[in-house]
Formats: C-alpha cells, sequence, structure tokens
C-alpha cells in the first residue's frame, strides 16, 4: 500500500473505530433502520444517534432511502459488510 492508500484506510477504520458505530454496522448488517429503531436498540438519543450516521455516510459505508415519512439506513460498501462479519468471526466467538 502506498502512503496515501494508507492515510484513506486509517481514515475509514477512525470513522468506525467507536462502540455505538460498530453497533450501528452490526446492526445494519441483518436490515435496514431508521434512526428511532437505532437509538432504541443502542439505548441513546435519536440525536446522537444522527451524528454518528452522519459520519459513517460522510465516509461513504452507509447510505439512505426515504420510504413515506421515513428515512432507513443501510451499508452501501459491502466491503464493510464483509469486514464486520470477519470481526465478528474473530472476536466474538458463539457462546452455546
Amino acid at each position: 500500500m502506498n502512503t496515501e492508500q494508507i492515510a484513506n484506510l486509517a481514515a475509514l477504520l477512525k470513522s468506525i473505530a467507536h462502540p455505538f458505530r460498530l453497533q450501528i454496522l452490526c446492526l445494519l448488517q441483518e436490515k435496514e433502520m431508521t434512526v428511532g429503531e437505532i437509538s432504541t436498540v443502542v439505548n441513546t438519543t435519536d440525536a446522537n444517534i444522527s451524528q454518528h450516521l452522519s459520519i459513517l455516510r460522510h465516509q461513504g459505508i452507509i447510505g439512505t432511502r426515504k420510504q413515506a415519512n421515513f428515512i432507513y439506513n443501510r451499508i452501501i460498501d459491502d466491503r464493510f459488510t464483509r469486514l464486520i462479519e470477519t470481526m465478528q468471526g474473530l472476536f466474538c466467538p458463539i457462546e452455546e
């Protein structure tokens, strides 16, 4: 990797290196969700979730889809779906 690629990758990894953002990405692997749905699961305010979603959107990791009065968030970069799955396999062993 060259210096620019390393800097870009570091910025992307920094954008997901927060517990709420990692949890959001784990949730969005399963289905599209609204801010309200995410905030209920993560147990924080809608405003806080919106700020974290903004960071992920700015990095091109997630996108939105509007349906009626609802805005659904989803992962648009499949590399992050694969990355989260890999991290779960390595660091989150299935409990029996």
